[in-house]
């Protein structure tokens, strides 16, 4: 598409664009008592309008049926996780028995951790990239931890290049190939928190596989971001949360997914619980874990009605929007913010997130070598919410089913200002 950078033309691409009804199903923080513009769905999503209703009826079942809500409510609290699955499944690309939610996303990864990093001998390395999310670096620290291994023999970190801020897919491998005798597990973030690179999952995963190690993900910046072919790319897990582009709520409930061939994998165990047993011997009450077949035998507790409800409620609109309709959009929508921001002259900064569609999802992440956060807090006062990490990096994310493209312009003309204004000689004297 050939851009413009005008108010006009951004005001026609949302008169055209096929997604924009899908705006007035959430509801917008306030600034002034206006809208903000909120580019901030990649460390949390908006509300969907749907979410309180959802809520009311299953409090309403609560009062009304109390334990009978587990067979008689509306939607029967029993397999209250499997309401998620058809929605996810598309989205994550896999079949409903590879996925499920549960936990958080943390616990998960440690829960997988335990099942598919099994240390034996002189193979008991993890490859991970480095300057990964805190989270991911703490649970592999700690993982190593459990079985006696030191984090610095133990942990193998990929890193960009001298002077570069993204990692290399021939870098990747080449480090997957170097530790082809020592390291039984992969475990990367499918896009990284701070660039917004998205990696190579396809071959990345099958060069690993190739050495003898197992593949898993972290998809937190993902999940509902791209779309996924995680069974066909032959993924052995992925864990990740539904707070941010799935629009799940604040601490929403994780999702994970696990390849099929693991299913009754005896080789890879889990922790057992109550909801993750065969429901033919569930309440049975017996001793003897017998896992149901697929993700659902990784479950521990009963499904958290509560904390699964508003990802239910958003699921919705993704089924109706569609994953690969949303990417088409995100595609456009963030090329756009790309195309302005290249319009841009004398402001020193550098838009680290890969430039080609291919290679990033919906973030755009600019490092400023000065000024970022005098900028951030410009942006703040004038109503934009975008997330500031030191050193100087604001990322921005558009997303697709709330965001449009005259917002995109309005954050490129806050900008504009901001340069010119930067950019104005002192009156103060010497």
């Amino acid at each position: 598409m050939q851009y413009e950078a005008s108010l006009k033309f951004a005001l026609k691409l949302d008169k055209a664009d096929p997604l924009r009804k899908f705006r007035k199903q959430f509801l917008f923080p306030e600034f002034r008592k206006k809208k903000a513009v909120y580019f901030c769905g990649n460390s949390l999503g908006l509300q969907p309008k749907t979410a309180a209703k959802a809520i009311r009826q299953e409090l309403k079942e609560w009062k009304k049926l109390g334990v009978g809500g587990y067979f008689g409510a509306k939607h029967p609290w029993l397999n209250y996780a499997d309401y998620c699955k058809p929605a996810l499944s598309k989205i994550m690309g896999c079949r409903q028995e590879e996925v499920t939610v549960m936990n958080a996303l943390t616990v998960n990864l440690h829960l997988l951790m335990l099942s598919f990093y099994r240390p034996q001998g002189s193979r008991f390395k993890i490859i991970m990239e480095a300057g990964a999310f805190p989270s991911d670096q703490y649970a592999v620290e700690t993982q190593v931890k459990f079985y006696g291994h030191s984090p610095k023999e133990a942990i193998v970190e990929i890193a960009p290049r001298k002077g570069e801020k993204l990692l290399r897919t021939e870098d990747i491998l080449k480090i997957i190939d170097a530790e082809r005798d020592q390291a039984c597990l992969l475990l990367l973030g499918g896009i990284n928190y701070y660039t917004g690179q998205l990696y190579d999952i396809k071959n990345i995963t099958a060069a690993a596989q190739q050495v003898g190690m197992i593949a898993g993900y972290d998809l937190a910046h993902a999940a509902g971001n791209v779309p996924m072919e995680l069974h066909n790319w032959n993924v052995d897990f992925a864990v990740w949360c539904s707070y941010k582009y799935l629009n799940g709520g604040p601490g929403a409930v994780s999702g994970i997914y696990i390849h099929a061939r693991f299913s009754n994998d005896k080789m890879y165990p889990r922790m057992g619980g109550w909801w993750g047993n065969a429901e033919k011997t569930r309440f049975k009450m017996e001793k003897g874990f017998k896992p149901k077949a697929g993700a659902g035998g990784w479950q521990l507790s009963t499904s958290q009605v509560f904390n699964m409800v508003c990802l239910k409620a958003s699921l919705a609109l993704f089924e109706e929007a569609g994953i690969k309709n949303i990417r088409k959009k995100s595609i456009l929508l963030t090329g756009y913010l790309e195309y302005l921001l290249n319009q841009l002259k004398g402001l020193e900064f550098d838009v680290i997130t890969p430039s080609a569609p291919a290679a990033r999802g919906a973030q755009l992440s600019l490092y400023f070598k000065q000024n970022g956060k005098a900028l951030h807090q410009q942006l703040t006062d004038k109503g934009v919410i975008v997330d500031y990490r030191e050193p100087g990096v604001i990322r921005v994310a558009p997303a697709p089913l709330f965001n449009t493209y005259r917002e995109v312009y309005k954050f490129y003309e806050i900008i504009r200002t901001f340069r010119q204004a930067a950019s104005a000689p002192s009156r103060n004297p010497r």
